[in-house]
């Protein structure tokens, strides 16, 4: 029988906050490695590479912050969940925006135009799923991400990937900062140090090489799901589907995860306006292809 990885995470859900403590463990040792031990020193000391060492010092920390507040807009932002009572607002098909009666939505549902949660005992909304690990249904629901202790769904969704793309820079400054560092343990020159401090600087130059390659295939990943607007969910779920009815072309698939404000892609935050105009930012109600509404919610 196929393996759903999907179901894999059911069995993490007792990690919880470790999880946390992990993440804010690697960060400790990082800074450690890269200001404490090496070049916070070499600055102190007024080295030929100060200006260097000032540079790296400067990003690092941008890079920091900027990974610390995506991260934590991860894991404390609600990913959206179906409101209580939700029911349609009408027939998408007729153009009409009033409730439907008991006779159409009783139809509906037996239809499966209308998907309804027996676990929720509610009904869902397009592109709404139910996460085992958190009991509930989550609006266009990702994936329930252990890192950040948290489903990543409509609301959160922008958060982490701007986590995964200030994680891969601040991994990679790292790396590349550490590694003249790391070189010197295979050579025959003297490494000055403590045992301690080479040990932090060799663990975390390793942490952070593994952590920025396999954060760039993942990013990678959720650029491409970006740019076709769906989800790892439904991605795997129409693995068989030729086209995709949420799929409005790169720049309004860009923008109903991003928002249209420009001073606002690189933050875990959305303008006013983007909130009032963009319904799909709360993810209840999402733009199709007319010629595709048949298709599967």
């Amino acid at each position: 029988m196929a393996w759903n990885v999907f179901k894999f995470c059911t069995s993490l859900r007792g990690l919880g906050s470790i999880m946390i403590l992990l993440v804010l463990g690697v960060v400790g040792v990082t800074y450690y490695a890269v200001v404490i031990n090496n070049y916070w020193p070499g600055l102190e000391a007024g080295e030929p590479e100060t200006l260097l060492s000032l540079a790296v010092l400067i990003l690092f920390h941008c890079l920091l912050a900027m990974l610390l507040w995506s991260y934590f807009s991860v894991v404390f932002t609600e990913p959206g969940i179906v409101p209580p009572n939700w029911r349609p607002k009408g027939d998408e098909e007729k153009g009409d925006t009033d409730q439907l009666t008991s006779t159409e939505f009783s139809a509906d549902v037996e239809n499966g135009r209308i998907r309804f949660c027996r676990k929720c005992n509610q009904l869902k909304p397009p592109r709404c799923h139910h996460c085992s690990v958190c009991g509930k249904c989550v609006l266009k629901m990702d994936h329930h991400c252990v890192w950040v202790v948290n489903c990543v769904g409509a609301l959160n969704y922008k958060y982490f990937l701007l986590f995964l793309f200030y994680t891969f820079l601040e991994t990679s400054l790292v790396t590349l900062s550490l590694l003249p560092h790391f070189i010197l343990f295979f050579t025959d020159d003297d490494v000055p140090g403590t045992p301690g401090t080479l040990a932090t600087t060799f663990l975390a130059f390793v942490l952070n090489l593994a952590f920025s390659l396999s954060v760039l295939g993942i990013l990678i990943m959720h650029i491409s799901l970006v740019a076709a607007n769906t989800t790892t969910i439904e991605a795997y779920e129409k693995k068989t589907t030729p086209r995709w009815r949420y799929d409005l072309g790169r720049k309004r698939n860009f923008e109903q995860v991003f928002g249209t404000d420009k001073r606002y892609w690189f933050i875990p935050a959305y303008s006013e306006e983007d909130l009032r105009w963009i319904p799909a930012l709360h993810g209840l109600e999402y733009p199709s292809k007319p010629d595709l509404d048949a298709q599967e919610l």
